[in-house]
């Protein structure tokens, strides 16, 4: 377990490369609307990231991967392609998820966009899975365990009527997009690894509207509802400090009102 403690040194360097992420989805909050397609928002954001930021899209390449980012929009639970077929509607809810490396240190972390004409359900799953990764985050801190987290995420999803993908889980990351531990979202208390100060992971919770059931497309990327109905994710990078946690790549609108939101 000790190779997964992060030195002062690679903190720092995966603290610059979670603030690099966040400014990429400030600058996407105006650019997702109605008519723009995935393909367009994985133009831009490749774009933004190595001629604005000077950093690369880790997940370009990466496992044979052509894209910049994932787009995983309504019945798409993670992994979505980005295309030009399909511009985005109204009623869309869209999750974009993308990685980040600089100075040889990758962050990762994803966002949900509503747009305009989005239903009330809609709205009410996206907002109880952002509370849901948050519960997971708080629980964070040395001597917790992974357990903790994932029963704290789980708890509050299915306490709203909703269900927890469990097929895809969060990771451990650094030099590498995927490192060891695997994270979770649901357990039970005081099981699993025990948390401790430097490890760095991500949590990103996947949470169904109807059933936690999954399905892999011909493509071998998307992964969608069994039963088409919609699907929800939220994700962030998060250092165990010595006293509790570090959300390396939180958003600059998230330090200025606080996670919970409000649609």
């Amino acid at each position: 377990m000790s190779d997964w403690i992060k030195t002062e040194s690679e903190i720092e360097l995966m603290r610059q490369s979670g603030k690099l992420l966040a400014q990429v989805f400030q600058m996407l909050d105006e650019f997702i609307v109605e008519g723009v397609t995935t393909m367009d928002i994985n133009n831009k954001v490749e774009d933004f990231i190595i001629n604005e930021l000077s950093a690369r899209p880790a997940s370009k390449g990466q496992y044979g991967y052509e894209y910049t980012l994932n787009s995983s929009v309504n019945d798409v639970v993670c992994h979505g392609v980005p295309n030009v077929s399909h511009p985005l509607k109204s009623r869309d809810i869209v999750n974009i998820d993308i990685t980040l490396e600089k100075n040889g240190y990758i962050s990762d972390s994803s966002k949900m966009y509503v747009l305009s004409n989005a239903s009330a359900q809609a709205k009410r799953l996206v907002k109880t899975t952002y509370e849901a990764m948050w519960k997971g985050i708080r629980v964070v801190k040395p001597g917790a365990t992974l357990g903790d987290v994932g029963y704290a995420i789980q708890k509050h999803a299915e306490l709203a009527g909703f269900s927890i993908v469990r097929e895809y889980c969060g990771h451990g990351i650094g030099k590498e997009m995927h490192e060891e531990p695997q994270v979770l979202h649901y357990g039970r208390p005081n099981s699993g690894v025990v948390l401790e100060a430097g490890m760095t992971f991500t949590i990103e919770p996947m949470v169904n509207q109807g059933s936690a059931k999954t399905k892999l497309k011909k493509d071998n990327w998307t992964v969608v509802t069994k039963d088409k109905k919609l699907s929800a994710q939220w994700e962030h990078t998060i250092l165990v400090t010595a006293t509790g946690y570090d959300v390396l790549t939180l958003r600059e609108e998230e330090a200025e009102t606080g996670p919970f939101i409000s649609m």
